[in-house]
Order: structure tokens, then C-alpha cells, then sequence
């Protein structure tokens, strides 16, 4: 009547021994074969089960998805942490200078308008005055 080897099991993770997650991890993890082919080969139904066990029993780091950095030695930490402060420094002397740049530019602005006011006696900077809000208002309250 029907095919029971086609029907859909729905499988925990109790079903699966640790040393079958160990082994898996251990395979994926030494690049022989990807998620989706140990998925395949060993007949493991959910897409993140065994990214779950490289988070819990290997050496996976989920959050960059990258080996974890614990695999690195001191000197090999000290070095990327070293070119890491160099990169901020020279990101941080960048934004420095794009600030001293912005406010020179905004002094210099400053200065022409000033000088533009007294040369040709005009008002460039608008006046902002509460007396603005009060004639929309009363404009407001005639219609």
C-alpha cells in the first residue's frame, strides 16, 4: 500500500550519538566535504543542525563564520591585534584632519559672508526671529 522507505521521518537531535556529531564536525571541519554534502551523505534533515553541532563541539565561530580565533597562537593575536590599532590610527588621523579641514572651511565661509555684508550692505544670513512664527500664526487663525 505504501512506500514506507519514501515517507518523511522527522528526527531529533537525540537520534544522532555524539560521537556521530563528533565525527561529522570533524569532517566538515577539515574541509573534506561542505554542510550540504555531509547533509546528503549522512541523511541529516535540518540546515542549520550541523552548524549548531560546529557551534557546539567544534571549533566554528557562528557569529563571523570563520574558525574560531582560539586556533590562533599569542603571537599570531598580538600581530592582528597590532595591525588592527595601526588601521584604527590611521582612521582615526584621517577623520582628524577631515575635521580641522571642515572647520577651516566653515571659518573661511564665515569670513566671506561677513565681508559680503559690509561690502555690498545686504543681509545674507537669514534672521531667525520668533516674530516669524507669530505672522503664520495669525495668518493661521484669519482663514
Amino acid at each position: 500500500m505504501k512506500d514506507l522507505n519514501n515517507q518523511y521521518v522527522k528526527r531529533s537531535q537525540k537520534d544522532y550519538s555524539l560521537s556521530f556529531k563528533l565525527s561529522v564536525v570533524q569532517e566538515v571541519e577539515s574541509g573534506s566535504i561542505g554542510n550540504r554534502a555531509a547533509m546528503r551523505k549522512y541523511g541529516i534533515q535540518g540546515h542549520g543542525t550541523i552548524t549548531e553541532w560546529r557551534r557546539k563541539y567544534g571549533n566554528f565561530d557562528i557569529d563571523n563564520h570563520s574558525q574560531s580565533k582560539s586556533m590562533q597562537s599569542p603571537e599570531q593575536k598580538i600581530k592582528e591585534l597590532e595591525e588592527k590599532v595601526k588601521r584604527l590610527e590611521r582612521h582615526n588621523q584621517f577623520l582628524e584632519n577631515c575635521l580641522t579641514e571642515s572647520e577651516d572651511k566653515a571659518a573661511i565661509l564665515d569670513k566671506l559672508i561677513d565681508l559680503a555684508e559690509e561690502e555690498y550692505l545686504i543681509q545674507v544670513r537669514k534672521n531667525f526671529s520668533p516674530d516669524q512664527s507669530n505672522i503664520s500664526a495669525k495668518k493661521a487663525k484669519k482663514r
